[in-house]
């Protein structure tokens, strides 16, 4: 299996993206979501289901494989550095986890450590990590050898963030790393994010 991510502006590309690996096969239980909460997201009364099981290692990973797909199992999680997100799936759950750990004194590196976990170079697990706290989606699928160039496609075609070209631009403010201890983004520094790069509040 072969761990693929997209980072995405609007959740509406990011929901558009998940839809269509579901819609072409990629079970619902080997697909992630999480987006800031500054996109509105409704969790759909979930609650906040994505640190309930964390423990057991059932997390909203187990919530999201039900009738209706992964987006039916949204539930709310707070992550160091980022703050609130609404997330489904397996990523989630292990970053659940992570920070259930931390918070314990064990295991360290919540979202970024979760999706290193999975095979996401650390490198890119920070930027998507760093993403997701200015107020963006992130999609990450496992798949077959075989159909990794399909879902590669399938994640561009709902405008995929170019990870160089914003990574670069990161880089010119000044980022190095995503800073799991840093203050999350206030809703006025997520407006001026979306204001750079022309994305409409959802």
């Amino acid at each position: 299996m072969r761990t693929i991510t997209g980072l995405y502006d609007s959740y509406d590309d990011a929901k558009a993206a998940v839809k269509a690996l579901e819609d072409a096969g990629v079970s619902s239980d080997d697909i992630s979501i999480v987006t800031n909460k500054a996109n509105g997201v409704d969790a759909e009364g979930q609650g906040n289901r994505a640190t309930e099981g964390a423990g057991t290692g059932a997390g909203i990973g187990a919530v999201a494989g039900g009738a209706g797909g992964l987006l039916t199992g949204l539930g709310m999680l707070a992550i160091p550095g980022v703050g609130p997100v609404v997330a489904a799936g397996w990523l989630a759950a292990t970053a659940a986890g992570a920070v259930a750990g931390a918070v314990a004194g064990g295991a360290v590196g919540g979202i970024v450590g979760a999706m290193v976990e999975s095979g996401v170079p650390e490198e890119d697990a920070n930027f998507y990590a760093e993403g997701i706290r200015r107020g963006g989606s992130v999609v990450t699928a496992r798949v077959d050898e075989s159909r990794v160039g399909s879902a590669e496609a399938i994640l561009s075609s709902s405008r995929r963030v170019n990870v160089a070209e914003r990574r670069a631009r990161y880089s010119e403010q000044g980022w190095t790393r995503f800073d799991d201890t840093a203050d999350p983004y206030t809703d006025e520094q997520i407006a001026a994010e979306r204001d750079r790069y022309r994305v409409n509040r959802l």
